[in-house]
């Protein structure tokens, strides 16, 4: 599915996974080996509620994106490979997006940044 950053330095576009069951959203990105920087993975929570992540058989780094309901990005922190420390988004979110380590930083994604996706 295609997902786009609305950004101050223009729109970024991906092609993302949608982690929509429970299973899904359990396995995630666990033991994928590569991943493009135009590629990634939404995690939608309705209702929006507070979660914390961690990279439990996640093999590559990732940034991790925590999404408002509005579709604003709150946070974004870098996840290391196969770390068990919980990354907790801080507030009720809607989404969570994970990408390529280092890719927000790359196209100047920043927090406050507009995420679209169809829901």
């Amino acid at each position: 599915m295609p997902l786009t950053i609305k950004s101050k330095n223009g729109v970024h576009t991906f092609k993302v996974d949608v982690a929509a069951t429970p299973e899904q959203q359990e396995k995630g990105l666990m033991f994928v080996q590569s991943l493009p920087g135009d590629r990634g993975m939404i995690f939608p929570y309705d209702p929006p509620q507070e979660v914390a992540f961690w990279m439990k058989n996640t093999l590559i780094p990732l940034d991790i994106a925590y999404i408002r309901s509005d579709g604003t990005i709150v946070r974004i922190t870098k996840a290391e490979a196969m770390d068990l420390t919980p990354l907790p988004s801080g507030e009720p979110i809607a989404a969570v997006l994970e990408i390529r380590s280092g890719r927000a930083a790359e196209l100047g994604i920043r927090e406050g940044d507009i995420v679209e996706w169809t829901r």
